[in-house]
Parts: C-alpha cells; sequence; structure tokens
C-alpha cells in the first residue's frame, strides 16, 4: 500500500510539474507575440483587408449556423468553454494525442491572428490567454465579425466573402439557409470538406449543422424538412 501511494504521489508531482511548465511557457510565448504585434494593431490589419466584410452584410443564416456548429456558448463565455475543454481533454487523453481542442471561435480567431496549426498544449495555452483578451478588448460581436473574415473555408477561400463568391457567386448577405449551413460547416477541416472535391463528405457534414441549429433553437424542423424535400 505505500509503494502505491508513494506511485501515486509521484505521479501528481510530475504532471503538476508538466501542467506548471507548459503554463510558464505557453504564458511567455502569449507574452511574445503580443508584444511583437498587439491585438489592436493584428485587428486593424484584418479590418484593412478589401475582402472584409461587416456582420450586417452577412446572412443571418450563416452567423447562426457557426455559432451553432461551432461554439453554441459563444454569448455566454468569457472567451473559454470549460466544458468542451474539459470533453476534449478526455478524449485526448483517450486517444493518447491531440484529436480535439474544444476550442471556441474566439480561441479560433486567437490561433488564427497568431499562431500556426500546429497541435501541441503549449500552443493551446497561448491561445487561451490571446481569447481572454480578444475579450477584454472586444464586443462578442465583433469577434465573430472578424472570424468570419480570416477564417479558411477550403479551395483557397479565407473569408466568407471570398467563400461566398467563390462558392456560389454571390455577396454573403444573400447566402439561403442551404448555403449558409453547408459553409459553416467547412472551417472544421477545410481540406477534407472543401466543395471542389469533397462535396458528398461536406454535404454530410451539413446535417450535423442544421441538427445543431434546430437544437439550440435557431431554426425549426420543419426547415430542415423543406430544405430535405426540396
Amino acid at each position: 500500500m505505500k509503494v502505491l501511494k508513494k506511485s501515486l504521489t509521484f505521479i501528481f508531482v510530475l504532471l503538476l510539474m508538466c501542467g506548471v511548465f507548459i503554463l510558464g511557457v505557453g504564458y511567455m510565448n502569449y507574452r511574445k507575440v503580443i508584444k511583437e504585434t498587439p491585438i489592436k494593431e493584428q485587428v486593424s490589419e484584418i479590418r484593412s483587408n478589401e475582402n472584409y466584410v461587416t456582420l450586417e452584410e452577412v446572412s443571418p443564416y450563416l452567423i447562426k449556423a457557426t455559432v451553432a456548429i461551432e461554439d453554441h456558448r459563444f454569448y455566454e463565455h468569457g472567451g473559454v468553454d470549460y466544458i468542451s475543454m474539459l470533453r476534449a481533454l478526455v478524449q485526448n487523453v483517450i486517444s493518447k494525442g491531440i484529436v480535439g481542442g474544444g476550442s471556441t471561435i474566439t480561441q479560433q480567431l486567437a490561433k488564427n491572428m497568431y499562431f500556426d496549426y500546429s497541435a501541441n498544449y503549449i500552443r493551446k495555452v497561448s491561445e487561451l490567454f490571446v481569447a481572454y483578451d480578444l475579450e477584454k478588448q472586444l464586443s462578442k460581436d465583433e469577434i465573430l465579425e472578424l472570424y468570419l473574415n480570416i477564417i479558411n473555408y477550403g479551395d483557397n477561400h479565407i473569408g466568407i466573402l471570398e467563400a461566398s463568391q467563390g462558392y456560389f457567386l454571390k455577396n454573403p448577405s444573400k447566402l439561403t439557409l442551404d448555403e449558409a449551413s453547408l459553409l459553416a460547416g467547412l472551417p472544421q477541416s477545410p481540406s477534407n470538406y472543401q466543395l471542389s472535391n469533397h462535396s458528398d463528405a461536406a454535404r454530410n457534414r451539413q446535417k450535423y449543422v442544421l441538427e445543431a441549429m434546430v437544437e439550440y433553437g435557431y431554426i425549426d424542423k420543419s426547415e430542415v424538412y423543406s430544405l430535405e424535400n426540396d
């Protein structure tokens, strides 16, 4: 019994030390990128892009579909959804690797603004600190607007304007429920869902988007039924 207690204590201390190390390095990495390019500067640069569109220029269907499938508690949390993070952590432990991050829209914006796509815990910690800063400096609608303008929709379409015009030859404000729910599903894995060569996979993903929209009260089941039987 004593040997077991010592072993468990050793494992606990080791995990604690690893956690402190990751937290410390992640924080230093966060301070480094913020010092190099403050959030205000980064936001201004994104907004200066000729393809930038405001939230008012985007179909309400696309906005609702995005929140429903990516971060349904977006307007409730402070940048981090601890419930989703805990669920993702359990999945990662079971899979012995990072298979999911439980990232909120704010965290995804932070990642796209400052970091690469390498899956490691240090980057995730840095991303958390930036997410908290974003929530302090910007409104929820501003965060969502920025996200829609820099997220990858596949087929080299960065931002909702490029995606809407590239896939449907129309501006984002004109997107229908069918088009919006299809596009909202692409950012999870752009290369695997892009419409040029993975349209079937994208349509399957769309079903989850529509289910989420119904579950969180953005649309009625009758609207989904109308799409399926159109």
